[in-house]
């Protein structure tokens, strides 16, 4: 049965289905908590609950941590990007975790950035150290992955592209949201995994909408095979695995992208975000991203991520 954390400012909660039960810990950071599986435990079985929608609940992962993303890691994303999704490798960014924020919470856009996109991804959380050179099998996968966590991988599109600077455009303060929960797994349950459906509505009208097996390019034990070869990874890390089509970016038809590559490339940028710059599937001022990600049958659920689009001046 899965254990579902939850954080406020104050504390680490257990929801059970009676409430929320306040976890006895000293723990201050979500390592620390992973560590503290007797207080968690003990919190699971309290009798003395909390209503959840009483609680101001902030991200369950704690910074500074590593947060690390896959690029391109669905089918549907991959074909939106015109990329041949056969042909997609396991390949990897890092955010900030300067970029986290909480479930419930504020995206804030730059005043330089005009394009800001949304990705619905589900995160992994690591309970134990993965040095270098670590040997990840579907066997081994859960002595290392605590649970999950819902994440949104906010992108500024203008910053990202013409500079191909992954870090810069998804790092900015408030770019990486994540929760309102961390469900811890047990060994069995992380065959649900493929069974995830990830979905994203705008103002209510459903963005995107994918399930892991039928969509997902690497799967999570590939992915830290590549990863663990040259990236060391700790207790409250977490690994984002890509999201499925949807987003607001779309690449150009190919006989577009064809003649845009025989233009010089401030042309090419100038006519690519022209046309960009008209799409209204892109993020505005007071806009709300709602973000659920649990298995059809919510053996697995992560819960609901709701966020509002904030313009800076």
């Amino acid at each position: 049965m899965t254990t579902t954390i939850l954080r406020t400012d104050a504390a680490w909660w257990v929801e059970t289905p009676d409430g929320a039960a306040r976890v006895d810990t000293d723990a201050t950071t979500t390592a620390e908590l992973l560590a503290d599986r007797a207080a968690v435990d003990a919190a699971a079985t309290s009798e003395t609950h909390t209503a959840v929608q009483d609680l101001a609940l902030v991200s369950p992962i704690t910074a500074p941590c590593r947060v690390v993303a896959q690029m391109v890691n669905f089918a549907s994303h991959a074909r939106d990007s015109n990329i041949d999704p056969t042909r997609v490798p396991a390949t990897f960014f890092r955010k900030t975790s300067g970029s986290i924020s909480g479930p419930f919470g504020t995206i804030d856009k730059p005043p330089h950035v005009r394009l800001l996109d949304y990705e619905v991804e589900a995160g992994i959380v690591f309970g134990r150290t993965l040095p270098v050179g670590t040997e990840i099998t579907a066997d081994t996968l859960a002595d290392h992955a605590a649970g999950l966590v819902i994440g949104n991988d906010v992108s500024a599109r203008d910053v990202q592209l013409p500079k191909t600077q992954f870090y810069e455009s998804k790092s900015y303060p408030t770019f990486t949201p994540l929760g309102p929960r961390l469900v811890l797994l047990d060994r069995a349950e992380w065959a649900h995994f493929e069974r995830l459906r990830l979905q994203l509505w705008v103002n209510g009208e459903r963005r995107q909408n994918g399930v892991v097996g039928d969509d997902m390019i690497v799967r999570p034990t590939e992915a830290l095979r590549v990863l663990t070869g040259f990236q060391r990874l700790d207790p409250g890390d977490v690994l984002l695995t890509g999201t499925p089509g949807g987003t607001a970016l779309t690449a150009p038809p190919a006989i577009i992208e064809k003649i845009g590559a025989l233009l010089p490339p401030h042309r090419k940028w100038a006519t690519f975000f022209r046309r960009q710059a008209s799409n209204p599937r892109y993020l505005q001022d007071g806009d709300e991203v709602e973000v659920r990600i649990a298995t059809d049958d919510v053996a697995v659920d992560l819960g609901r991520q709701r966020t509002r689009v904030r313009y800076l001046r």
